[in-house]
């Protein structure tokens, strides 16, 4: 059975860190661009970030440059979204997503724009002081 599973969210205050994790079961991530997405209430999903399989490319959007870091470990089938420097306003889901394609360096900004194929159920980050 294809799954991902999301873990690691929870109740963080302003400035701390949380690592989230995603797990596969039922398929190699090797081969898959790993998307990270999150939604609050009442707004639009919003992408966060990527990874290519294959290159390792990244992508982030602005609101996380620099203080969140997508990986993978391809021998523990999952990837991973260190966030540091919370703020209130990454309170969300967040969900994992997996595409099987490899996004080349030049299209690494459209990643979040993919039509990917499975997805997390999604872990809450709460960020609040």
């Amino acid at each position: 059975q294809v799954q991902l599973v999301e873990s690691g969210g929870g109740l963080v205050q302003p400035g701390g860190s949380l690592r989230l994790s995603c797990a596969a079961s039922g398929f190699t991530l090797d081969y898959y661009t790993i998307g990270w997405f999150r939604q609050a209430p009442g707004k639009e999903r919003e992408g966060v970030s990527c990874i290519s399989s294959r290159n390792g490319n990244t992508y982030y959007a602005d609101s996380v440059k620099g203080r969140f870091t997508i990986s993978r470990d391809n021998a523990k089938n999952t990837v991973y979204l260190q966030m540091n420097s919370l703020k209130p306003e990454d309170t969300a889901v967040y969900y994992c997503a997996a595409r099987a394609r490899t996004v080349w360096a030049r299209e690494i900004g459209r990643c979040v724009d993919l039509n990917y194929s499975y997805w997390g159920q999604g872990t809450q980050v709460t960020v609040s002081s």
